[in-house]
């Protein structure tokens, strides 16, 4: 009697209820998916637990967590990222089985929570599924924003963020002050991308908003961790957590700050002066005008890849190549020996010179080996296919762990060392042909803006290693360790010491 009594207040409250279908719900959806998959000849997989699947098994270093599954698991391996099954490649055979062989099933990227409300709708050219529209989209990076020609365009904007970087160290080696390496080449990238992009810089001036901390903002909110995207039953624990709430926050204030830097455009209407180099925002509102499909949702969608693309990563990997010079003292004067002997007395880095440092560009090509700024590269499969003899579900993540597959001991030897060398007797470069070295990307996918950031790169490693000797501040070891975002980039903020290198010459 007392237990039916029980009973009937457990079963009278409506939460209860609630509780008890969703968990039954849940079960029962693992059970079928664990029927439907245990009928597939599937990739290796570590053993995974209900619901959860293999995420225990990961660290805050994904790339990290995932090479050394893949060294028990083999270059093939599927994992459960909550409910989403997601096959691993670490190795540049099965990236060519995957890039080429089946290169249209797995043409799309995964949506998340954050790029569908942040990216209208995933409307933009990195995440939008492929097709007609993506095909358009990847023309108008490709022709009229990114050309070799548009990136040339724009020398005199590199040359001027450039000399102004040049000139804030030079400020603080008079007065003898440590120099914050990270935050000056943030802002460098950001004042560059802006302007190419906005016709503005990042900071707010005069009342503008302050785009550098809005783009930061974005950056972390498209790499947190959203409880929907892996596993959706517990999507509503988003809400809770405020990650919505700060998603729709800064989706506003995206779109307002877009709206006044297009209606600034369209109402300076400076694109009939033959003399006025056009940045994105003006090419793109022409390209609108010609093609009556092309919204404004679509000019503010592209415009996030330029700053996602071409800002942190950019950024990242100029820091990373300071840090290993800093680290390889050899290397390091072995390369500034190159950089002044082409520049000679001349005192300015032009980038014809660059053309004509060798080393330099083996130097940024092992940096870029070492530590790929997008260490991995997400797709999605489009349908149920074949790689290598297992079968692959539809709607599966690939992710292609391009900084294992940069270190893969069978192709690189001493593949953990930072030696330039080994470029000088190869062919390989960052187009995507060589699946053993892709620091952007490959196949239909591959960053568009390659050219765009190189030059980028380049120049600035080119002027701080000309104009300054490095140190440590107090002699003390660099801390390498890494932190995993959008980008694997150093955790610690790099503070180093720079002494004037004509200063030293002179005295």
């Amino acid at each position: 009697m007392e237990l039916e009594k029980y009973q009937e207040t457990l079963l009278a409250h409506p939460f209860t209820l609630s509780c008890l279908f969703i968990f039954s719900t849940i079960i029962l959806l693992w059970l079928a998916n664990r029927y439907c998959t245990e009928k597939l000849n599937l990739p290796p997989s570590p053993p995974k637990l209900p619901i959860i699947g293999n995420l225990h098994q990961l660290g805050f270093l994904l790339h990290r967590s995932f090479h050394v599954l893949s060294e028990k698991y083999g270059p093939l391996m599927l994992l459960h990222m909550g409910s989403t099954p997601t096959l691993v490649v670490s190795s540049a055979d099965m990236a060519r089985e995957i890039k080429v062989t089946n290169d249209i099933v797995f043409a799309n990227r995964p949506q998340t929570t954050a790029t569908k409300m942040l990216i209208y709708g995933c409307t933009d050219f990195a995440f939008a599924p492929y097709g007609e529209y993506w095909a358009r989209l990847r023309k108008i990076s490709v022709m009229e924003l990114l050309s070799n020609k548009k990136v040339q365009s724009f020398r005199y904007v590199r040359d001027e963020e450039i000399s102004l970087m040049i000139d804030k160290i030079t400020t603080l080696c008079s007065v003898g002050s440590p120099v914050n390496v990270t935050e000056l080449l943030t802002s460098l990238t950001s004042d560059i991308v802006c302007r190419c992009a906005l016709g503005r810089k990042h900071g707010g001036q005069d009342g503008q908003t302050n785009f550098g901390d809005l783009a930061g903002k974005v950056l972390k909110l498209l790499a947190a961790f959203s409880f929907g995207d892996l596993l959706p039953w517990f999507g509503w624990i988003d809400n809770i957590t405020g990650l919505i709430g700060s998603i729709e926050k800064v989706s506003r204030d995206l779109d307002m700050f877009y709206d006044q830097i297009i209606d600034e455009h369209l109402i300076q209407n400076k694109c009939d002066d033959p003399h006025y180099n056009k940045d994105f925002v003006d090419i793109l509102l022409q390209v609108q005008k010609d093609n009556i499909n092309f919204t404004r949702e679509n000019i503010k969608a592209l415009l996030i890849d330029m700053f996602v693309g071409g800002t942190e990563t950019t950024a990242t990997t100029i820091e990373w190549t300071i840090a290993e010079l800093v680290k390889n003292p050899s290397v390091m004067q072995k390369v500034q020996e190159e950089v002044r002997r082409v520049v000679g007395k001349k005192h300015k880095v032009d980038e014809e010179d660059i053309a004509q440092m060798v080393y330099l560009k083996l130097v940024v090509k092992e940096s870029m080996r070492l530590h790929p700024a997008a260490g991995i590269n997400v797709l999605e499969s489009s349908k149920i296919t074949n790689v290598k003899g297992f079968q692959v579900p539809a709607k599966t993540r690939i992710i292609m762990n391009h900084w294992s597959i940069q270190r893969d001991s069978k192709f690189w030897e001493r593949p953990d060392e930072f030696i330039p060398e080994r470029f000088s007797n190869n062919s390989l470069d960052s187009s995507g042909q060589d699946f053993n070295y892709t620091p952007f990307g490959s196949g239909r996918r591959i960053c568009p803006g390659r050219s765009f950031a190189l030059i980028i790169v380049e120049s600035a490693i080119a002027n701080l290693l000309y104009w300054f000797d490095w140190k440590t501040v107090g002699g003390e070891q660099l801390d390498m360790s890494e932190a995993f975002a959008l980008t694997v980039k150093l955790k610690t903020p790099v503070h180093l010491v720079a002494l004037s290198h004509l200063s030293l010459t002179t005295t």
